[in-house]
């Protein structure tokens, strides 16, 4: 049914809720004719396939039709066709839901793209889309690092023998101090020792939180 211009459609008769009379009325005048059954068909494509649908082309008069070199029979000047862009559409998966909903006349245009669909005869022409490449490969699982390996568990096993080093050497002068009196020169040497091995448990330390904060950098990345 025709209803002028598309500035004219009511609210309350307009129900398809992703699109506008704007984007259906025709490019050149303005004019809209309101196909419901067709219009119900592309509310649902739009529902089944979940993302926005670019209308590039819809009802068209018969003056704009000529303008552009539309079919002298063209299903636009019905209001049952529609010219969808692909730029957000895998082309298969979406003549796959078209036919679906129920469009059964599937033009393609690739170099343009878009694919016209209307509501029939059944019908087929243009060549079809090519194959579109996945959008994002899947990434290989980074390689992970072994045990043995590990940065982290480098600095903090040195941090443990380290650790336990300079409590050994504590010990052992604990008890040659006391047992070996002609062993104290010995002593200051070992208290020495213990200090080296504080020193290298600092470090192990240092290594583990540095590789941690490292980690954490690359994720960033």
């Amino acid at each position: 049914m025709s209803r002028g211009n598309f500035r004219d459609v009511p609210d309350g008769l307009w129900r398809w809720k992703n699109f506008s009379p704007a984007e259906i009325a025709c490019r050149g005048t303005g004019q809209l004719k309101l196909h419901p059954e067709a219009l119900d068909k592309l509310q649902a494509l739009r529902d089944r396939l979940g993302k926005p649908l670019i209308v590039r082309s819809a009802y068209r008069s018969p003056q704009h039709n000529r303008n552009v070199g539309g079919a002298p029979r063209s299903k636009h000047m019905d209001g049952t066709a529609f010219d969808i862009a692909m730029s957000n559409h895998d082309p298969a998966a979406f003549e796959a839901a078209a036919r679906e909903v129920g469009f059964l006349g599937f033009g393609f245009y690739p170099r343009s793209g878009f694919i016209h669909v209307d509501l029939g005869p059944a019908r087929t022409w243009g060549e079809r889309f090519p194959v579109r490449a996945v959008p994002f490969a899947a990434e290989a699982p980074p390689a992970r690092e072994t045990l043995a390996a590990s940065r982290t568990l480098r600095g903090t096993g040195a941090a443990g023998v380290a650790t336990v080093g300079a409590a050994g050497v504590e010990v052992a002068q604990e008890v040659l101090t006391e047992a070996q009196g002609a062993l104290l020169p010995l002593v200051p040497y070992l208290d020495a020792l213990r200090w080296l091995f504080i020193a290298l448990a600092l470090a192990g330390i240092a290594v583990a939180v540095w590789a941690r904060v490292d980690d954490w950098r690359r994720v960033l990345r």
